[in-house]
């Protein structure tokens, strides 16, 4: 049986996505999990992060809404956190670049103008929400949310939510969706209550349990607790110290890719930058040449991780810490590949501790941490560690001192309305 998204039979314009992410082959759970979704059957799927479950659901979605256009909401996705609800709106972005669909995530804890960027965008024909259940439910008790034509429910990390408290309101917002509906369900784990809840929304389900294949034991990993406005100079201490031949640095935050480009090339290290805002020809030349050795330093964003594939990488830089620990694993994976050894190194900044930690429970072991250079002054500790909750501070620009923050975040009101934009093909 064919292993590529070929057999799914999918439409072009989904297939362009695809193939604009990098993505090649199906994960397990894509391969297993994308018919029975095709097929409009419900499901409850078991799997960790780092199986790749976001597009298991994400690909039949768009095929479904690109069949079926319209105004009304058709899917709607319930997540834990803001920080997983961006990650899947971004993902969408990627996937649903060459169609009409539109997603918006629904979130708080953000700048004070999102709460009417959302509502226009819920009140102007979404296709898809992204939301947390608090945000979603005070929305829709204005009244604008209408989920009667609703198609697809999503309850991603459903383990996650029962643990924050989320049940009543989970179970509020289903019970303004149609019965018709199709549900899916994700969870790390089964626990009783995980069970209880599947049958009371799902209706005879499927059933799929994945396990997340860890990084190769090969890959030395090291982490740095370190401020945002040490990054870059730490950077420079790496390099002065390690034999580095070809580096991936990843950074979560898009708006951030072209920063840190500028930032090593005045360094003198020849660095690119490909993110989902470029297009499909010019991200294709600059990882040409990077496997050619023109480029030394590429700096990707999470949503491309999995598509490069290049042999030679001898180290990995996480510039943030991943949100989510399947991030952490598709990225340090880009190196020691084939026979080769290889290293990856995490900056962690106070905010991103207990993300480290997420991902250190997963790999089921510590990850070494380095004390930072005495000329960088000292960094973090883990005492500083903040909740991940939607309420951390305001996000810093990583190459300036604690005391010059930025707004740099573009919002969420622009993503919307270009999507309108998308060419056809």
């Amino acid at each position: 049986m064919s292993n590529t998204f070929e057999q799914f039979d999918l439409l072009p314009e989904i297939q362009y996505g695809i193939q604009d992410l990098g993505y090649k082959s199906c994960t397990p759970i894509q391969a297993q999990a994308i018919p029975i979704i095709l097929q409009g059957k419900d499901l409850i799927g078991c799997a960790q992060t780092g199986t790749g479950k976001t597009a298991a659901f994400v690909i039949p979605m768009l095929q479904f809404i690109q069949n079926h256009p319209g105004k009304d909401i058709k899917a709607l996705v319930i997540v834990p956190t803001r920080e997983l609800a961006k990650q899947i709106d971004e993902l969408i972005d990627g996937l649903a670049y060459h169609s009409p669909v539109r997603s918006v995530a629904v979130y708080g804890g953000g700048k004070s103008d999102d709460w009417s960027v959302q509502q226009n965008a819920i009140k102007n024909g979404a296709d898809i929400l992204i939301a947390t259940p608090g945000r979603l439910i005070a929305h829709m008790q204005l009244g604008y949310v209408d989920l009667s034509q609703l198609k697809f429910l999503v309850l991603d990390e459903a383990d996650k939510m029962l643990d924050m408290g989320f049940y009543e309101d989970i179970m509020g917002i289903i019970s303004k969706t149609p019965t018709s509906r199709q549900t899916l369900m994700f969870s790390a784990t089964m626990p009783p209550n995980i069970r209880k809840m599947a049958k009371e929304i799902l209706k005879s389900p499927e059933e799929i349990s994945i396990q997340v294949s860890l990084p190769a034991e090969k890959i030395r990993q090291f982490a740095y607790l370190a401020h945002d406005h040490q990054k870059t100079a730490l950077l420079e201490v790496i390099f002065s110290h390690k034999t580095v031949g070809m580096m991936i640095l990843f950074t979560s935050r898009k708006r951030f890719v072209n920063d840190i480009v500028k930032s090593l090339r005045k360094l003198g290290f020849q660095a690119e930058g490909i993110h989902s805002d470029k297009e499909q020809s010019e991200r294709e030349s600059i990882l040409n040449d990077f496997k050619n050795g023109k480029v030394q330093i590429l700096v990707a964003t999470d949503i491309l991780s999995r598509g490069i594939d290049v042999d030679g990488v001898t180290h990995v830089v996480n510039f943030d810490c991943p949100q989510d620990p399947e991030d952490y694993i598709h990225r340090i994976g880009r190196t020691a590949r084939a026979s080769a050894d290889g290293e990856a190194y995490t900056f962690v900044n106070a905010e991103d501790i207990r993300k480290l930690k997420r991902i250190e429970q997963m790999m089921g072991k510590e990850i070494p941490k380095l004390a930072l250079p005495e000329s960088l002054g000292p960094g973090p500790t883990e005492s500083d560690a903040k909740g991940d909750r939607g309420q951390s501070g305001p996000k810093r620009s990583f190459h300036k001192p604690k005391g010059n923050q930025t707004n740099a975040t573009p919002g969420a009101k622009k993503k919307f309305f270009k999507k309108h934009q998308k060419p056809s093909s």
